[in-house]
This record gives structure tokens, C-alpha cells and sequence, in this order.
């Protein structure tokens, strides 16, 4: 068997299709108009124009009004996670904490805000320390004894780019 390299690679079968060849008489099918139509501006040579272009009329988003606010960049983003993905991951522990989900992968990282909700059941008490809990879960997890602790979330710290003194 020869090593693979990129000398001898072979491209997979119909991987490679031959480009359309436009304007190259009638017979061919993409003679004259060369698939462009008759007339109008995506005929000419420069008529591809940019998304949301009306041809130099007043472009509909500029038409409709704008009026208000949306608070959607600013919202506090969430890692939901239930008290059946506790009971899956950590079993008879009784101190679950941001780390110890970040260990077993129920969330990516320290970094992202987690809020428990109360889908399931849990049946031995804990102690867990999160971001933020839902009415339900916080009943079920004291209903068996344990205990909810509210962290305050961390934040990344994004390093500032040192600028050059003009001299």
C-alpha cells in the first residue's frame, strides 16, 4: 500500500462538475441571452446588487418605522439544566456545585450562568450552589433536606489591548 499524500490523492467520483459554458451559440441552450433573459438590470454585466437593493427606491427597512426598545442583547443567558440531570449525574453527592457540572459536562464552563429548574425528582438531600433556581426546583431540593445557595455569577476577564504611544 503507497502513502497517502497529496501526490496521489484521487478526487471521489462526479466530486468535479465542468462549469456551464454560457454564450456559445443558440444550439447549446445557453446562447445569446446566456440564461440572463431579456432586458432589465440583471441582464447587464453590473446587475448583481446587494441584498435589500429596490433598484434606488426607498428600501423597505428604511420605510417602516422604528419605535421602542428590545432588551434582547442586554438579557441574562441561562444554561438550563433539570434536577433529573442532578439526579443522573451526581447520585448521593451532597455538594454539587458550578465546578463539579462543569466536571461531568452537564454545562461547557465556569464561565456561563446556570439556572436549575424542576423537571424530576430528587430523593437524598443537597447542598447546591448556582446562579439561579426556579420556584419548583428549590421546593423539591429543600423537600428533601438540602439546601440552596445562590452564587454570584464570574465573568470572563477580557485583557485590553495596550496602545502605542505616539511619540
Amino acid at each position: 500500500m503507497n502513502f497517502l499524500g497529496l501526490h496521489n490523492l484521487i478526487s471521489p467520483l462526479n466530486s468535479s462538475k465542468k462549469p456551464k459554458r454560457v454564450g456559445r451559440g443558440e444550439s447549446s441552450g445557453h446562447g445569446k441571452t446566456s440564461g440572463r433573459g431579456h432586458k432589465g438590470q440583471k441582464a447587464r454585466k453590473s446587475g448583481n446588487v446587494r441584498i435589500g437593493f429596490e433598484g434606488g427606491q426607498n428600501p423597505f427597512m428604511r420605510r417602516i418605522p422604528k419605535r421602542g426598545f428590545s432588551n434582547e442583547p442586554f438579557r441574562t443567558k441561562y444554561h438550563l439544566i433539570n434536577i433529573s440531570d442532578l439526579e443522573r449525574c451526581f447520585n448521593n453527592v451532597t455538594e454539587i456545585g458550578i465546578t463539579d457540572m462543569v466536571s461531568v459536562g452537564l454545562i461547557p464552563n465556569t464561565y456561563c450562568q446556570v439556572k436549575l429548574l424542576g423537571m424530576g425528582s430528587i430523593c437524598w438531600s443537597s447542598n447546591v450552589e448556582i446562579h439561579a433556581i426556579s420556584k419548583g426546583a428549590r421546593e423539591k431540593i429543600e423537600a428533601a433536606g438540602g439546601n440552596v445557595k445562590i452564587c454570584a455569577a464570574s465573568f470572563r476577564v477580557i485583557k485590553e489591548k495596550k496602545s502605542k504611544k505616539s511619540k
